[in-house]
Parts: C-alpha cells; structure tokens; sequence
C-alpha cells in the first residue's frame, strides 16, 4: 500500500492507460527490441570483418588459406572493416530506421561473403556458416517477406559463385550440394527468426503494457486510499509510522516529517495497539489523538495472519458518523412534516373558510370582529408555514431556459406592481443597454426573486421611511450574468448574516426560517450561487450568480467559485 509519508500528502500525477498510450508503448518495446538486436547485429559484422581482415593479413610463411589475390583480398577486408565500424557508430542515430540499416546491412554482408568466396576460397564453410548469423540476426528486424528475399538472395549468390567458379571445376558438383544445403538452411533460420523476433516484440510489449497497467492500478489505489476519510496508518512492530494518508495526518494534529514514533504522537493509540496486540480485544470507545482535532475510534489489521510486524491501523472520525445520523434524523423529520403538514392542511381551510363565514355576520360586535381577524391572520401564517415546508420536500426538477434578463426585471416588476399594493414604498428594474442572457427555470427564478423582494420591502427600510429597492440586471466583471436585489435599509450584522441561509433560521417574530433557505436551494438547483453582500453605506444586497448560455473555460471555475 502506497500512500504518503508522516509529513504531508505527496501529489503524484496517474497515468492512465488509453490507446494511444497502448500505441506508445508497443511502439516503445519495439523501439527497445530493435535496439538490442541492432547493436548485437553490427557488432557481429564488426568481429566478422576482423576475421576476414585476420585471414587477409596472415604472416607469410602461412600458407592457408590461398590467396590468390593478397593486394587485393587486404583492401577488401579493411573497406569491410571500415564500414563495419561505421555502422556501429552510427548504430545510435539510425534506431528510427532498423528496417532500412538491415536491409543496407544484410546487402552489404552478402556482398563481402561472396568476395571472400572468390578472394579466399579456402575457407569457404565459414564464409557461408557466418554468413546465416547474419541473415537470421537481420529476420529477427525484417518483414517475412524481406527476409526470405535475402535468404534467396544469399542463396543465388552462393550457387552462382559454384556455377560461375572455373578454378575448381573438379568440385562444383560437389560445391552446389553444400551451398545448396546451406541455402536450406538460410530460410529455415530466416523463418525461424522471424517468428521468434515476431513473439519477442509482442511480449515485450505485453510486459511493459502490463507494467504501466500495475502501476496505473497501484496509483489509483493509492490516490483512493489518500482521499478516503477514514483515516490509514501503517505501523511495524517497534511502534514506527510508516505510511499515513491525508486523513490520518489531520486527525494526528498535522505531525512533521520527522515524527514517526506512534508512542511519542499518539500515546493513547499506542497504548490500545499494544493491548490489541497482547490481548486481541479491542477498545472501542472514542478518543482524542491531538488537541483541536475530532475523536476518532481506532481499528487494527493485520496485513498477514498471526503476523503482527505490520499493523493497519483505521481511525474512524465520530464527526462524520454523527453527521451521517444527524442527516439521516434531518431527512426523517422532513418527511414527517411534510405529512403531517399535509395532513393540517384541510382541517386549517376550514378553520379558516369557517372564520370568514362568520366575518360577514352581521350580528358580530368589533370585539367579535377582531377576534375573527386574529384567527384569520394566524390561519394565513400557518398556511404559510406549510407551504414552505411542502415545496421544501418536493425539490421539484429544473426546466432551464435561456432568458434576457434585463426585460425579464422589467416584467417581473411590472406584474409584482400589478399583484401587491407597495403604497409608499419603492421597487424599480435597473439593466444596461446590453442584453443579459441566463440559463434558468422562469418560475424558479420568479420564486427567489418574489422571496427577495418580499423580505427587502418588509425588512429594508429605516425607520419612518418607506422601502427603497432595486431589482439589478447585469454581468460581472468576470462576464458572469447577475441579479441583484439591493435595498437600502439598516442592513444585516454580521453575525446574523452568517445563518440567514440555515433552515428555520429567522430573527422574526412571525417568520418561519425557510424563504432563504429555499431561495438558495432553488438557486442551486439552477446551478446559480446566492449569496448576501454588505453594501457599503448601509443596505442589503443579495446577489444571484446564474449560468450564461455558453459557458466558457473561463467563465466556468468563475461561477463555481461564485
């Protein structure tokens, strides 16, 4: 298990395979067989040439083998042996080419092999036995059909020179017997090599796919291992740290580097390896391992059976498990006031339908009369309350569309006017001359945008003053499409501020804790951003961050963090 040491996270990049990676590979495992073989290929043409250079050169009171042309016998092994040498040279630049440098390469050993036939004829059968290292080393680069063709090629050479040889006319039958047998011989290791180099390339391939595949699997486990939230330490049987991941090293207190004895960090998990360890039972209540961080409950595993020189060690933060019941009891009560809400709602129409009947009595005196308007008034609020709390657990699905948002302002505060008497009080569209498109739900926007309009005419305004609020259509500086809800009134502290998007939050007496709550939801729910900004000056601001139309690579990041 690969993780990281006692001081941090380690970032590492994973390499993923992909079939251009594929490519890349099997053409580097070719690219690495080729290279071996060509190196082994002019090499053997180099100690072939010293041979005939060797055997050219011979001391004069040598007589074998017969040199029927010395002078000339001598300049032809030293021009092989100088571009033998070149090749070798050049062996490291001509790697992009093997199929080319063998084929140059082959033409030319088959060449010099039949100039030392004629030149030094005595040593013929090792002429010819080199001659088929040659060409099965050069099968093991070629194409199948290249290298039957040298095989053929050095073949026809060696029965020609037989035919062609008018100094040792006793033997050519003899001759084209043995060349023939070595010509079998030239395509049967032609053959041979080739599917042999064939299998090589392709399991040097599967290896090295195999080896990036492992190491892409170890990477991913380990990056997995690294972001789990529970937290991994590896220990040995002398209490030392090896490996921790990101979780572990927080809920440890951040230790250093350097800091790698688990008795000298965290004595108490110490303590309880070593009871677990001695004992086999484990305590599972819940400790602190460092001040300022969670209580965590430590598990132990071994990494082999009965063999406690490496232990795991899991730390399982109690926070995110009471968060889980705490979502799960969330979850729960929601559905339970969503039926009981459904459930208040016929029994309170009727309360309320009864109230207005008597309302239109005539007998009813002003006592009775306002006893009638406190019923209805508390029927509204709790009409109200059970509104939000059903649209709160149906979170119905988005339609988004793509709207001008500078005419939809106008109309919005065009029909807010027509629906809601605002007497003194002032609501106004303010948008440039540019046209501002967004992608969103129509009616979900109309509901955040009523919320917010509502709370800024009731809560923002001084004193004695009537509200004063506008409804902003524009882009940010980043490009972002916007809209704001800005009043000028006393503004909210900023304690206050820091909750006003927790559900049942409200510093109203009649409030129920849910418009801004479910504004943000639905906000979200668009893939918007609401969020409250302090204007300077005094006022209120909340500003709506929504999608444009074509979001760009830039525009994107800008509206997350938005």
């Amino acid at each position: 298990m690969a993780i990281h040491g006692p001081g941090g996270p380690r970032r590492r990049s994973i390499q993923v395979s992909t079939p251009a990676s594929t490519i890349a590979v099997r053409a580097s495992a070719n690219q690495s067989t080729a290279r071996h073989e060509l190196f082994f290929f002019n090499y053997f043409r180099l100690g072939q040439a010293a041979v005939y250079t060797a055997l050219a050169f011979r001391p004069e009171h040598m007589n074998w083998p017969a040199l029927p042309e010395p002078v000339f016998a001598r300049l032809f092994a030293l021009a092989y042996l100088l571009a033998a040498l070149v090749m070798v040279a050049r062996t490291r630049q001509t790697l992009n080419r093997p199929v080319l440098i063998v084929s140059i390469g082959l033409t030319l050993d088959i060449a010099a092999a039949l100039l030392a036939l004629v030149l030094m004829h005595d040593v013929r059968m090792g002429v010819a036995m080199m001659l088929a290292v040659n060409i099965a080393t050069g099968a093991l680069l070629l194409p199948f059909r290249l290298s039957m063709f040298f095989a053929a090629l050095a073949t026809l050479g060696m029965l020609g020179h037989s035919v062609f040889d008018l100094d040792s006319a006793d033997g050519t039958d003899r001759e084209m017997v043995e060349y023939g047998l070595f010509g079998a011989a030239y395509f049967a290791c032609a053959s041979l090599c080739y599917v042999l180099g064939r299998n090589i390339r392709a399991s040097e391939a599967l290896a090295e796919q195999r080896g990036i595949d492992l190491a892409n699997l170890s990477q991913v486990n380990e990056l997995i291992i690294r972001r789990m939230k529970t937290g991994v330490l590896l220990v040995d049987e002398s209490n030392r740290i090896h490996q921790l991941n990101e979780s572990a090293w927080m809920l440890m207190g951040n230790p250093s580097a350097e800091q790698r004895d688990l008795g000298s960090l965290a004595p108490e998990l110490s303590r309880r390896l070593y009871h677990w360890r001695t004992s086999g039972k484990l305590d599972e209540s819940a400790t602190m391992l460092a001040d300022g961080t969670p209580e965590v409950v430590p598990r132990f595993s071994r990494l082999a059976p009965n063999d406690d020189s490496h232990v795991l060690i899991f730390l399982d933060d109690t926070s995110l498990v009471s968060r889980r019941a705490e979502e799960l009891t969330l979850s729960s009560l929601g559905r339970l006031s969503a039926s009981i809400a459904h459930e208040i709602r016929n029994p309170l129409a009727a309360i309320h339908y009864s109230a207005q009947l008597l309302a239109e009595s005539t007998d009813m005196n002003d006592t009775d009369l306002r006893m009638v308007e406190i019923i209805n008034n508390h029927c509204s609020r709790l009409n109200e309350i059970i509104e939000n709390i059903l649209q709160l657990s149906r979170r119905e699905r988005s339609r988004p569309e793509t709207l001008d948002l500078g005419k939809w302002v106008h109309h919005f505060v065009t029909e807010y006017r027509q629906g809601n008497d605002l007497g003194s009080d002032i609501l106004r569209a303010v948008s440039g001359s540019e046209p501002v498109a967004a992608v969103a739900d129509p009616q979900h926007l109309q509901q955040v945008i009523w919320n917010l309009v509502q709370n800024a005419l009731r809560y923002g305004r001084l004193p004695g003053e009537p509200a004063r609020v506008m409804l902003v259509a524009r882009h940010s500086e980043a490009g972002i499409p916007i809209l704001e809800v800005i009043d000028r009134g006393p503004g909210i502290p900023p304690k206050v501020a820091a909750q006003i998007f927790e559900p049942f939050f409200t510093t109203h007496e009649y409030g129920t804790g849910l418009g801004l709550y479910l504004a943000r939801q639905m906000a979200e729910a668009n893939q918007a951003a609401l969020e409250y900004v302090r204007v300077a000056g005094g006022g209120s601001c909340f500003r709506i961050s929504l999608t444009p139309p074509a979001r760009t690579a830039v525009a994107a990041p800008l509206a997350a963090r938005a």
